[in-house]
């Protein structure tokens, strides 16, 4: 069983906090269009600093509690690529400038960071109180799996934002951006620039793909404190990510299918789970199980989608939805 002291929490937290300073610093300096060459750069950055503090973990607390952590972080990780999808889709729909994207970005995973830190306690509180809200979070995977490859297709639409509509209706808002400001002056009267409503979107955006990635790395572990970790240490690499994949998230085509099948699988692991702690006979499946599933599909996603990226010059990969978007039928000639 891991028991986290005080002071692993708090070494932790302020390991997590000096890397968001560092990052903030960096933009705040200069805010300015992210390259290529900067983008990888961080992106490894971030990778090593997630792959070292699993050995560190693992070091101390043991291999197996080490394996949890490193099947959590790939799994969200997979996720994140999603979240990118997205994130392109909103930056695009409120033409945030490039020397924004960043900062608009880096805002976004601290929300995300607070919100999960909520959700990561409120699970890990209600697993320990009751072992069928396992079966809960592996049908709602499994729905969630099943409606991501029906509409695998489709891209979620910022329109649908309800909390974006409704301030767009009752708030005073900028014409265009103002520099990195939220609020500005316009025809004599404080106004709220676009870019907040970027900021809404992504924000109320990480709240939904929050119901996906808790459930799933409960999915492979309980404790609370390793689903943190991976969640944080995920959310982290994901500024620099998008700016080193945003180019080639169009050529992964088999996206929505390969996360649906993850998502699948990790709901059937979480009503086994339920179902061994009420039978014991019911076998589980074991983490490094999960992770050679999970890295399976996402390479077989990875390679298919190089392969009919190629052969089909013209295809577009999309970020799958959650519901189907109304279809507009083209009038037929005369």
């Amino acid at each position: 069983m891991l028991r986290v002291t005080f002071v692993g929490w708090a070494i932790t937290l302020g390991a997590i906090a000096v890397l968001l300073a560092l990052d903030w610093a960096a933009l705040g300096r200069r805010p300015h269009e992210v390259r290529l060459g900067e983008a990888a750069r961080w992106s490894v950055f971030y990778v090593l600093v997630s792959v070292l503090f699993g050995v560190a973990f693992s070091l101390v607390s043991g291999w197996d509690l080490g394996a949890q952590y490193l099947t959590g972080y790939v799994v969200e990780e997979s996720l994140s690529v999603d979240n990118l999808f997205v994130f392109l889709i909103i930056i695009g729909s409120f033409a945030v400038p490039a020397a924004q994207r960043a900062k608009v970005l880096t805002i976004g995973i601290v929300v995300a960071l607070a919100l999960r830190a909520v959700f990561i306690a409120l699970g890990a509180a209600l697993l320990d109180l009751f072992s069928f809200v396992f079966l809960i979070f592996g049908v709602t995977l499994l729905g969630t799996a099943v409606q991501l490859f029906r509409n695998r297709q489709e891209d979620p639409d910022v329109g649908d934002n309800a909390l974006v509509n409704l301030a767009r209706r009752v708030l005073p808002m900028s014409t265009g951006y103002d520099g990195p400001k939220i609020l500005t002056r316009e025809r004599g009267r404080q106004v709220l620039t676009p870019l907040f409503l970027a900021l809404l979107a992504i924000g109320s955006t990480d709240l939904l793909f929050a119901f996906d990635s808790i459930p799933a790395v409960f999915g492979v572990t309980d404790h609370a404190y390793i689903v943190f970790a991976a969640n944080a240490f995920a959310l982290l690499g994901l500024r620099p990510m998008f700016f080193l994949v945003s180019g080639l998230l169009d050529r992964l085509v088999y996206m929505g299918t390969g996360l649906a099948i993850v998502l699948g699988f990790i709901g059937i692991k979480l009503i086994l789970e339920f179902a061994h702690r009420v039978d014991h006979q019911v076998p589980e499946l074991s983490t490094a199980t999960s992770l050679a599933v999970i890295l399976i599909v996402l390479a077989i996603m990875v390679v298919a989608s190089v392969i009919e990226s190629r052969r089909d010059t013209n295809v577009r990969a999309h970020a799958g939805s959650l519901r189907r978007r109304p279809r507009v039928k083209e009038e037929e000639d005369d």
